[in-house]
């Protein structure tokens, strides 16, 4: 019964730190695409598109970022009124609704990406790096017991070759918008933003 006691102790506390680190996360990354006049939502449907590749489906959208279609198509309702992106109907199939990124998207998104891979870096800097191999490998576990929740009928063997597709388009995106010598010269870290932020509270 100790020994249970304590691994439900251990779960509650663990628990607590994802949601916590959850949290402390949203809030940084909220803080730095605001910065760029983008919200974290319309920053995560911006991703999609680039990795999904222009135009994307809604639908493929709403799976990549594991969201419903009707919100994200209410997401998209409000980056079309922004003029952050346009929505494109299939010419086979009038029906179907792609969309596409905007140059005013395009302007916000390159310096907010930036900034964010020097946030990261930041993040996980205390990190070695072969720990941070096995947290990628548990936090997947955690996550597909997630799914196995929300969809028993899952095919998690399935998922995990769709996210080795996407993740061979990790290195292209790298060279894009992640080198480190550009994070240095255009990102802001989170740090700074804390001591900006204490000096206006002052």
């Amino acid at each position: 019964m100790k020994e249970e006691h304590k691994a439900a102790e251990l779960d509650l506390r663990l628990w607590r730190q994802l949601y916590q680190t959850y949290t402390l996360l949203k809030r940084c990354e909220d803080s730095i695409f605001e910065e760029h006049g983008l919200t974290t939502e319309q920053y995560a449907v911006l991703v999609s598109i680039e990795f999904l590749g222009e135009p994307a489906r809604i639908t493929d959208i709403a799976r990549w970022l594991e969201r419903s279609t009707n919100s994200i198509s209410m997401i998209v309702d409000r980056m079309v009124k922004a003029g952050l992106i346009r929505r494109v109907r299939d010419k086979g199939d009038r029906r179907v609704v792609f969309v596409s990124k905007t140059s005013k998207a395009e302007s916000r998104f390159k310096p907010a990406t930036v900034a964010s891979f020097e946030s990261i870096r930041k993040m996980l800097s205390p990190v070695p790096y072969e720990d941070r191999h096995s947290l990628f490998n548990l936090l997947g576990e955690v996550k597909y017991a997630i799914l196995r929740c929300l969809n028993p009928g899952a095919d998690i063997e399935e998922i995990k070759r769709s996210e080795l597709k996407q993740a061979a388009g990790t290195k292209e995106w790298l060279k894009k918008y992640g080198s480190p010598s550009s994070a240095k010269a255009k990102g802001q870290s989170c740090e700074k933003r804390r001591s900006k932020n204490k000096k206006k509270t002052k």
